[in-house]
């Protein structure tokens, strides 16, 4: 076998802006590239992991790039087809790396085969919410109250969406009459329960909470394994017996496919310590947000449980792909 020249040796270490002796700085800024806009959660979410990462790459540091657009499918494919060098990353969510493979018919990206995963960094639950109007205080009172109704309609911040796909596992459970509709972002299908115009919707807490606190809607239960801390007197799904309705949205670095395994590692190591300052996981917990910070092989087993999950869910509902 031929041994490898000089000069391709330091050709390929040239390319690949990880290969110092210090594998943990990059030596030009690592690009979070995000599917939503500026002020969303994952924005929120993104922006503190940067700001986290500078710390730890003082000389290159670390940019959020908002691209949103096709419900995050646009970023997922500019950073799918980037090159492969560590610092063009994906700041992903539960419906681009888990859902869109069983919700869409025609993807531009393959999440299994494009991307390599680098760390979760964050969860959040939801909540179930009713307009102040609705005449019941808790879950049960409002499913009797729903079941009878000719119709009831429920919020979505899109189709085939977390909060979409709660809506018919509860209306389903308690056969209910219930019609999902659909809104280009949360903040406007928050308006419309707000103003009474649909009875109910899974939204995140941290988008829900003020307007709890105000009373302008009710939260009767919510997603995730233990209580919220921003809803503490707000019952969990699991209290219920809904364990079904257990979700989160959950959000984490993944790179294209092919980059070095250097590159991922120190990728990985940066984030998790980014992610284990109490500065960063407080700034989290203010925000609404739980660091998760698991690694590389622990976030791909929980991408692969919540793909095969989310397709269960799909064919169950009946949900047609969207092209």
């Amino acid at each position: 076998m031929m041994k490898p020249t000089r000069r391709a040796v330091l050709g390929s270490a040239l390319a690949l802006p990880f290969a110092s002796p210090a594998l943990a700085f990059p030596d030009r800024p690592v690009r979070l590239v995000l599917g939503f806009p500026a002020g969303t959660g994952p924005d929120v979410v993104a922006r503190i992991l940067a700001d986290a990462l500078r710390e730890a790459w003082p000389v290159a540091g670390a940019v959020v790039d908002n691209r949103p657009g096709a419900a995050g499918h646009i970023a997922a494919q500019e950073v799918a087809r980037a090159a492969p060098d560590g610092t063009t990353l994906l700041f992903g969510e539960v419906g681009q790396l888990a859902m869109a493979p069983s919700t869409y018919a025609r993807l531009s990206y393959d999440p299994a085969r494009d991307f390599a995963p680098v760390a979760e960094v964050a969860a959040i639950e939801f909540a179930f919410v009713v307009p102040a109007s609705v005449p019941a205080n808790d879950l049960a009172g409002f499913l009797d109250w729903a079941r009878a109704q000719p119709q009831v309609f429920m919020a979505t911040f899109g189709a085939g969406t977390p909060g979409h796909f709660g809506a018919s596992i509860l209306a389903a459970g308690a056969r209910i009459n219930m019609e999902a509709v659909h809104f280009r972002s949360t903040g406007e299908a928050m308006t419309a329960v707000l103003n009474g115009n649909v009875q109910g919707m899974f939204g995140s807490t941290v988008l829900v909470a003020q307007h709890v606190a105000n009373g302008r809607v009710k939260a009767l239960a919510t997603t995730g394994a233990t209580r919220s801390p921003l809803l503490p007197a707000v019952p969990t799904m699991a209290e219920l017996n809904l364990p079904r309705l257990g979700f989160e949205a959950w959000f984490g670095l993944v790179a294209p496919a092919a980059t070095p395994e250097a590159a991922l590692a120190a990728l990985e190591a940066a984030t998790l310590r980014a992610l284990a300052v109490p500065a960063t996981q407080a700034r989290l917990r203010d925000a609404g947000f739980r660091a998760t910070a698991k690694g590389r092989a622990a976030f791909a087993a929980h991408i692969r449980d919540e793909t095969a999950r989310w397709a269960a869910v799909v064919r169950e509902t009946g949900f047609r792909a969207l092209e």
